[in-house]
Formats: C-alpha cells, structure tokens, sequence
C-alpha cells in the first residue's frame, strides 16, 4: 500500500527548497580606495662636501604634505648601515607628522641631469604589490633602499653633475572611502533672485532714483545699482558722492541701451533684443549688444563687459567684424580683438556674409 502522507511530505519540502525569499527592501554602498598623491623635488649641491659624514648620517629634505601627513626625503651620503663601508648611499622616505599605520605608495627617482630620460627610478605605483600598499606603523617610520645606489658608480654617472644630485619623491596615501546611495532627496529649484528683483525695478517700489535718459526716465534703487557697479557707488556713496541726490541726467547712453544696462544690473543676465526694445526692435541684437559693450565699460560692468565680448565673437560676420575691431580697441577688450584680427586675416572671410 503506497504512503501517501511521505509522499505528499516529499513534494512539500521541494517546494519550499526551490521557492526563494521575497525581498522587501534592498540596499547597496560601496567602498573605494585610491591614492590621494604628492610629490617633491629635493636637490643636493655640494654632494662631494657631503660625503665622508659617516654612515647613519643623514641630510633631510625640507617637509611636504601629502593626504594630511608631512614627510621628507633622507639621504645618507654613506649608506645607513656601517656594515656596507659606505659602499652604497642610501635613500629613504620618512613619515614625520603623527601617525598610525598610514599606508602609501612610494617612488623614488634619481634624475638623469642629461634630461635624457634614463632616470634611475623604484616605484610602486607602476607594478601590482604582492602584499599591497607598505604601511607606516607611526611618527619616524621609513621606506626606502639601504643600498640604492653604488657610490663609485654613483660619481661616474649622468646622474651627478656639477656636484649635484636631484631626487624626486611621490608618495601616494592611501584614502578608503565609503559611498552609499541617497535615500531621501529634495529637490532645490534654480535660483530666482534675478527674476525677483526685476520684478521689484518693474514694481518701482521704495525707487529712489530717476535717471533722464534722453525723452526717458528710468527709475531704480540706489543700493542695488551701488552694489554692482564702482561707478554708482561712487556717485552715491562716494568721498565726492551724494546720496541725497534723485536725479540723474545721462547724455552718453541711447536710452534703450540704458534700459539693457539696468535689466543686467537687477538679473545678471544679458537681456533679450525684445526684452529691451518689445516686438519691433529698431536694431538688431548684435548692434544692442556693441552699444551694450561701451555703456559696461563706462560704468565699470566687468561681467557684463565679458558677456558682451563672448557674443559678439559669436556674432563676428564680414558686416560686423571692422565696427567690433573698432569697439574691443577703444574699450581695452584684448580677446575679442584678436579674434576680430583673426577673422579678418583668413582670405575666405573677405568675400561676402558668412
């Protein structure tokens, strides 16, 4: 008689062995070590007067820093063991800040004073390490070579000229950082400060100001155009300033042009054709934008000059090129000068619109 009760056990344990556990939520981070890395150039003149210090005996680079850590280059002109009778120099890399097992890379490059390239150069940035980065236990530790170089061999080469031996160090620490995904964010909008204080110019609230500008009057607020331009400031607040003064009359400004002017200094941008000028602009943005060159210069807008300057390189045709020549010279504008002389030096440019 066939069992069915083991038999329905049997099917009821494959089940749940081949069924997975639902996952309600998942998480990921990430861990990442790289090497935050320095370097430092130690020249010893005078390495003949050097020797003969004994062995043990050290000259030291001045300190540098590296991921948070001050270190310095030892040389010893004969060796740092006695044992080897001053056969070989020795050269070494010491931690000199407080420190507990500070773990790095290192390089050591004696420099070939012929520029010939054939530098004498032990790195561990340009190998796989078998047992990883070497480790600093604290304040004094070193890495180097007791015997880095022959010293009869060291007296004969290109790398000693003049009595003088260059060394190059980079030391490369080693950062673990842990990187995790953000779980909440809240979106923060751009910034509408621009838009704000034109409305507050449009608005013509606590305006204390006017400027005649032509048949024009343009109103605004004193600090605001004190703020962005040297030129009001002085005019305001200045030693020769007035700041009860109300009004001001512009003569060498058109008056769209000071319209423009103004929309920069409350927004930081540089304003449409249309913006300035509504739906039937008398002239043409390139035009508003050469007029706009010469009103920033004169009331000292150095963003606004630079702004000016990148379009009209934009706009440089055949029919522009000679009146923004003529602007970015009388203006102390070098960049757009030269682009202005570039233009006009290609032969394919001279022969119509582009």
């Amino acid at each position: 008689m066939p069992n069915h009760k083991s038999s329905r056990g049997a099917q009821l344990g494959e089940a749940m062995s081949n069924s997975k556990p639902g996952v309600d939520q998942e998480s990921c981070s990430r861990s990442i070590s790289e090497t935050v890395n320095g370097s430092h150039r130690f020249t010893i003149k005078g390495y003949s007067l050097a020797k003969g210090m004994g062995a043990g005996k050290y000259i030291m680079s001045d300190t540098f820093t590296v991921g948070g850590y001050d270190w310095a280059i030892y040389f010893y002109p004969d060796g740092k063991n006695p044992e080897d009778s001053s056969t070989y120099v020795s050269v070494f890399i010491a931690l000199v800040s407080e420190g507990t097992d500070v773990r790095a890379l290192f390089e050591l490059t004696l420099v070939d004073q012929t520029k010939s390239g054939k530098d004498k150069v032990h790195s561990h940035f340009d190998r796989a390490l078998e047992s990883g980065p070497y480790t600093l236990k604290y304040r004094g530790s070193m890495w180097g070579y007791k015997r880095f170089f022959k010293r009869s061999a060291l007296e004969t080469s290109e790398f000693l000229r003049d009595d003088c031996l260059v060394l190059n160090c980079t030391v490369g620490v080693v950062r673990t950082r842990l990187e995790r995904p953000k779980q909440f964010s809240i979106t923060v909008p751009s910034s509408d400060m621009g838009q704000d204080l034109k409305d507050f110019l449009d608005s013509e609230a606590g305006c204390d100001i006017v400027f005649q500008v032509g048949d024009e009057l343009f109103k605004a607020h004193k600090l605001i155009l004190a703020a962005r331009s040297p030129v009001f400031r002085a005019q305001f607040f200045g030693l020769v300033g007035d700041c009860s003064i109300d009004k001001v009359v512009v003569k060498d400004v058109e008056p769209f042009i000071f319209k423009a002017m103004l929309l920069f200094i409350y927004t930081d941008k540089l304003p449409d054709v249309h913006e300035v000028m509504g739906s039937s602009p008398l002239c043409t943005f390139t035009v508003m934008v050469q007029h706009l060159l010469a009103a920033a210069d004169l009331y000292n807008l150095e963003r606004l000059k630079v702004l000016c300057e990148s379009k009209l390189c934009e706009e440089i045709t055949t029919e522009t090129v000679a009146t923004t020549l003529a602007l970015a010279e009388q203006h102390h504008c070098p960049q757009l000068k030269a682009v202005c002389l570039k233009f006009a030096a290609n032969p394919a440019n001279l022969g119509g619109s582009q």
